[in-house]
């Protein structure tokens, strides 16, 4: 079990922190300050430390030096994200903006660990943590230069192509596709493989950044340039120099810092606000956005000059629910993760939880995948996690193509078989109706939805909508 180090001044905060970490079977230690941690452990011996970057006495990036190997991950307000960045320079392995959720801290935490462990085999570049939940579907490049990203399905090995072809270039690169795809998970593919690969990358949510300090979070300022500016400071953008610059969700940046950026990817330099003076950035930048930039720009949203900039290389991430059978593997790999993190080395999918993870249409991709498959093992109390335990309502009507959902004829051979009745020309409302009033006398609902493949809640829904009733007698009726 990885032991943890929580450095933290704020009780609540601590002791947050740490019941997330132990609730995740993580064995945690915390203190409040680095002389703390000094007289209460040896630093060294942790797998991981997490600190906050401003504590009484010394800062924590002391904590770098002291545990001579550790990792540590930096723990930071958005106003002093410049801070952070300098504290990577320095050796943390990463940082985490707060306020940040559970999610973002346990994916920050596990990659760091995976990273780890790792290390000796095959060694991954470091960059800066935020919500990125696709990053948890698959790896990255390797020291092999092999891309380990979980699928084989023909678009992914499409993509896989292009990143290796597109990665030794310092070309801009436009990443599409949904929210939970993997964007990021493709951006440091990119970086890892690139001549830039020892340099940092640093990652930017442009979304999460308030618009009003988006452009001196990115390009920096001087003294006095606005309000609240004490003192002078270089940008994420002069953090990246000689590496990679990864703006994800660049739709939401605002038309100033849209100028701005285009001023770096047309001149290759930067001009900090507040200055009259510029100076020279070497940055490749990779963008990635969820919405269509293209019609942006035509209704005014987004530079088109900005748009064509970044459209040099366009790479387009499928969805999970075009990916085929590579949903099923990826939940494999989450399965085994979480089984591993609780001890749990006997679970497994059932049948009907296969099926329903390969045919439901996973609007959150591959964020909401693996928060189904957590929750699933969580509440499992068999080794067989049934398709129930998911939390996902398969609809019918979401199967267009038979041939997409191979229990489907199954079904239809049942009651056919039961009825004596030809269901091939039934549409699949006029099957579903017709199953339930064939079966609802002596079957449970429980047992009705399982038959079609839905959740109890979804054969409710339907049963409303197309007016099917509930039988309150007989074997429909349930305590």
């Amino acid at each position: 079990m990885p032991h943890i180090l929580i450095v933290e001044d704020e009780t609540i905060i601590r002791s947050a922190l740490r019941r997330l970490l132990e609730r995740n079977q993580y064995q945690v230690s915390e203190a409040g300050s680095v002389q703390e941690a000094q007289e209460r452990f040896s630093i060294a011996t942790f797998d991981l430390i997490v600190s906050d970057l401003r504590l009484p006495g010394a800062p924590g990036t002391e904590l770098i030096k002291l545990g001579q190997g550790t990792p540590v991950l930096i723990m930071t307000s958005y106003a002093s994200l410049r801070s952070a960045v300098d504290s990577m320079k320095m050796g943390a392995v990463d940082y985490i903006a707060k306020p940040f959720d559970h999610d973002e801290m346990l994916q920050a935490v596990a990659r760091i660990l995976r990273d780890r462990q790792n290390a000796p085999a095959a060694p991954v570049e470091r960059s800066n943590a935020k919500a990125p939940a696709a990053d948890k579907a698959a790896g990255t490049a390797n020291a092999n230069g092999e891309i380990d990203i979980i699928g084989s399905c023909a678009p992914m090995q499409d993509l896989y192509s292009k990143i290796r072809k597109v990665a030794p270039t310092d070309s801009n690169v436009l990443i599409q596709g949904e929210s939970g795809t993997g964007k990021e998970l493709v951006a440091r593919a990119l970086h890892n493989l690139s001549r830039r690969a020892k340099a940092p990358m640093i990652s930017v949510n442009c979304a999460a950044i308030p618009e009003t300090l988006i452009e001196s979070e990115l390009f920096g300022h001087e003294k006095g340039a606005f309000t609240g500016a004490s003192a002078g400071r270089a940008g994420l953008v002069e953090a990246a120099d000689g590496g990679t610059l990864f703006l994800d969700e660049i739709g939401e940046l605002p038309l100033e810092a849209q100028a701005r950026l285009l001023r770096v990817l047309q001149e290759g330099e930067i001009r900090r606000v507040g200055s009259v003076q510029s100076q020279k950035v070497d940055v490749r930048l990779i963008a990635a956005t969820h919405r269509d930039l293209k019609n942006l720009a035509k209704v005014g949203q987004f530079r088109e000059d900005l748009y064509y900039r970044l459209h040099v290389i366009a790479l387009k991430l499928p969805a999970l629910r075009e990916r085929g059978a590579d949903v099923n593997e990826i939940a494999n790999a989450f399965l085994a993760r979480q089984a591993a993190r609780i001890g749990r080395n006997d679970l497994k999918f059932a049948h009907d939880a296969e099926q329903a993870i390969r045919h439901y249409s996973w609007p959150g991709n591959v964020r909401e995948l693996e928060n189904a498959v957590e929750r699933a093992v969580i509440l499992s109390e068999s080794p067989e996690i049934s398709a129930d335990l998911l939390g996902i309502d398969i609809e019918l009507g979401d199967l267009e193509d038979d041939d997409a959902f191979d229990t489907l004829p199954a079904i239809a051979s049942q009651a056919n078989a039961a009825s004596h009745e030809p269901t091939e020309d039934l549409s699949l409302e006029d099957y579903f109706q017709h199953f339930v009033l064939e079966h609802q006398d002596h079957m449970t609902e429980t047992e009705l939805a399982r038959k079609l493949g839905v959740s109890r809640k979804c054969l409710w829904e339907r049963r409303q909508r197309l007016g099917i009733p509930r039988r309150k007698s007989g074997a429909t009726s349930e305590s």
